[in-house]
């Protein structure tokens, strides 16, 4: 959720074009529209935005957010199938590396640079192989938009936090349970990402999952601008998480952007994104998030 939205995340755009793949999800490039329309949020990023933090029409998945940090200074990638500005002189093969591996291919633009650490690969690789393969398909089928970006700065080593959950996998027989197919969600949503302890830039996915508490600077000149935006505990935990929500109260948070106590939520919760996915996905996100350790 971190590169998924320093930027508003009300995005009734997405939010369309995520229900619009949801009804054409039986085929492969409608599988991968779904997942990268809601739950991987992927054009929270890769889609620029005008002065009011909404989404330039036209310009889909063409380039969008520049991250400042400590660590780097990387804008998202044109992943439009652009031949000279975009993924479309990538194989198959290597766009999955660039998914899973977070690496480019050894040829064009920046060949063999590493992607910026905000590229979530860590959490990716857990994509099981015909996800995978549908991201790659519905990639294939957006229209191709010549943008060029900014090429990155990095100022350490690239490095990825192991995230247990993908590093272990997943397979299909997993996510006819509830609470794997919610863990599977949350693990190519990469919520954890924002919601477990961090230190240091370094994150703790095992004593501190889903604990909450880094915080996040808030877009310049947003309606959203003033105090950084700080992760949630969305543990168990009956107080200090969500053990005390209801299931509804949880599903408006994630599709809604409102708390519990009717509060509007900051970024960068990508909720406009969330808000097209399935009801049976939801309900097993739940079902997980019940099981996280308070």
């Amino acid at each position: 959720m971190f590169r998924a939205g320093l930027v508003g995340c009300a995005l009734l755009l997405a939010a369309a074009s995520g229900a619009k793949a949801v009804e054409k999800a039986e085929s492969p490039a409608g599988r991968g529209a779904y997942l990268v329309n809601t739950i991987m949020a992927c054009g929270s990023c890769h889609t620029p935005r005008d002065g009011d933090g909404k989404p330039i029409a036209g310009k889909a998945l063409s380039g969008g957010f520049t991250f400042n940090t400590p660590a780097f200074v990387a804008t998202a990638s044109n992943i439009t199938p652009d031949k000279e500005t975009g993924i479309g002189s990538w194989s198959d093969a290597e766009i999955k590396r660039a998914l899973v591996e977070g690496s480019r291919p050894n040829h064009g633009r920046l060949a063999g640079v590493q992607l910026a650490a905000i590229m979530p690969a860590n959490f990716y690789k857990a994509l099981l192989p015909d996800d995978l393969d549908a991201v790659i398909a519905y990639l294939r089928s957006v229209t191709p938009i010549r943008s060029e970006v900014r090429d990155p700065v990095y100022k350490v080593p690239v490095r990825r936090d192991p995230y247990p959950d993908a590093d272990a996998g997943f397979s299909k027989a997993m996510l006819a349970n509830p609470v794997g197919r919610g863990a599977y969600l949350v693990t190519i949503g990469h919520c954890m990402e924002c919601h477990s302890a961090w230190s240091r830039g370094v994150s703790d996915f095992k004593a501190g999952l889903g604990r909450g508490g880094r915080a996040f600077p808030l877009r310049e000149g947003s309606p959203d601008a003033g105090p950084a935006s700080i992760a949630a505990n969305i543990t168990s935990h009956p107080t200090s998480g969500i053990g005390g929500w209801t299931d509804a109260e949880i599903i408006r948070a994630i599709t809604q952007g409102i708390g519990r106590d009717g509060r509007t939520l900051k970024p960068p919760m990508a909720y406009g994104y969330y808000a097209a996915v399935s009801a049976a996905d939801l309900a097993a996100i739940v079902a997980y998030l019940r099981t996280v350790p308070p």
